[in-house]
């Protein structure tokens, strides 16, 4: 509850009291700034008080006693991240939903929308971490709603709504969603702001939501993703390589890592899925690999191309065009398939040298279509 105009400066310098020796000049700047009405030089000096991790005992009582008489005076995004920090020490999670419900209420919908929706994120946080996924997954969307009428948000609302609907979908064992939600977070963020342990464990539920994922068959967003290499030289380092295996559809690289995915159940129990997703991959690659004119292919070559057996190819063709992996007709009686097109994917090294290869062969045919159209053209040239 707010305290009256008077007694201010004694909360301030009872709070100055409590704080550390190297935190108290904050306080003099509070009340001079506080005195003199500067709002603007007082929010950022509390912001940066409030980012000092030695302030923590004193951010509910300098929020509720001092700033709230004067709440309505500053950048309400700004108020909502001093909520923010000093919701961080009320007891338990039911008493920061209750305080961050409380900040809400405060705000007004209609000229600080920007500042709702970032509160109403915070709250959807809570009533995740309570359980309360009904109630989160309304204010996830009445934030989508609001995000969706901006032309122009400041990139922390993006980063907090996208990082609690990946949480959301984490919990629901929404892969496809996490993956998407997560690296949207993530295109929000920068690198240095994240620790070294959660770029590792960003890394590693990524990998394992893609492998997951029903819809997901092009890895090349994470895969170009700094982010990745953090599992580098870890026990999970093996995810990193079979999302590079899958990508160039090496069944071999794929067959000696598989083992692996026994040690995790999310794998482990879409062994089968997984190898239909490497076939696939292979067969795109093949597909890649041959020139555009040369992309009619029998079944017999796919099915050694892919070691899928010769009674499952057409399947393997249908769920490829399906999915949009492929372009492309089939011709059933005569066991041959006709590709004319292939998603485009990620090129590693070896990729990129066989499409210089294939680049040089295109150039020294269409130099040899020159020479001979100039040689049995040369009497009309004449004339």
């Amino acid at each position: 509850m707010a305290m009256d105009l008077d007694s201010i400066p004694n909360l301030l310098e009872k709070q100055r009291d409590a704080a550390p020796d190297d935190l108290q000049h904050f306080f003099l700047e509070f009340e001079d700034f506080w005195e003199r009405k500067l709002w603007h030089e007082l929010t950022d000096s509390l912001l940066q008080f409030y980012g000092e991790p030695q302030s923590k005992p004193q951010r509910l009582p300098l929020f509720d006693g001092f700033i709230l008489m004067f709440a309505d005076k500053i950048n309400q995004l700004k108020l909502v991240d001093l909520g923010i920090y000093a919701a961080s020490q009320c007891k338990d999670d039911e008493a920061k939903l209750a305080f961050l419900k409380t900040l809400k209420g405060k705000l007004d919908k209609t000229k600080a929308q920007d500042a709702y929706v970032y509160a109403l994120v915070a709250v959807a946080d809570k009533q995740l971490s309570l359980d309360q996924f009904d109630e989160a997954k309304k204010s996830l969307d009445e934030s989508e709603a609001l995000l969706d009428t901006f032309d122009y948000l400041e990139t922390k609302i993006h980063a907090a709504f996208y990082q609690v609907n990946a949480a959301y979908n984490k919990v629901k064992n929404d892969f496809t969603a996490f993956y998407r939600n997560t690296l949207l977070h993530l295109a929000c963020k920068d690198l240095d702001e994240i620790s070294q342990r959660q770029c590792q464990i960003t890394a590693y539920e990524l990998s394992l939501a893609a492998l997951a994922s029903d819809t997901i068959f092009n890895f090349g967003e994470l895969l170009l993703h700094p982010i990745l290499e953090s599992l580098s030289k870890t026990e999970k380092s093996w995810l990193r390589d079979l999302l590079f295996a899958f990508n160039a559809g090496d069944l071999a690289k794929y067959d000696s890592l598989a083992p692996n995915m026994s040690r995790e159940p999310v794998l482990a129990e879409r062994q089968d899925f997984l190898r239909l997703k490497i076939s696939l991959s292979a067969l795109t690659q093949t597909v890649f690999q041959r020139p555009p004119h040369d992309r009619a292919m029998t079944f017999s070559t796919i099915s050694q191309e892919t070691k899928v057996p010769m009674e499952s190819i057409e399947h393997l063709i249908m769920k490829a065009l399906s999915l949009g992996l492929v372009k492309g007709t089939i011709d059933q009686v005569a066991e041959v398939a006709r590709i004319n097109w292939v998603q485009p994917k990620v090129l590693d090294m070896k990729q990129i040298e066989g499409m210089r290869l294939r680049l040089k062969e295109w150039d020294s045919s269409v130099n040899q279509l020159g020479n001979w159209i100039e040689g049995v053209g040369r009497d009309v040239w004449a004339a």
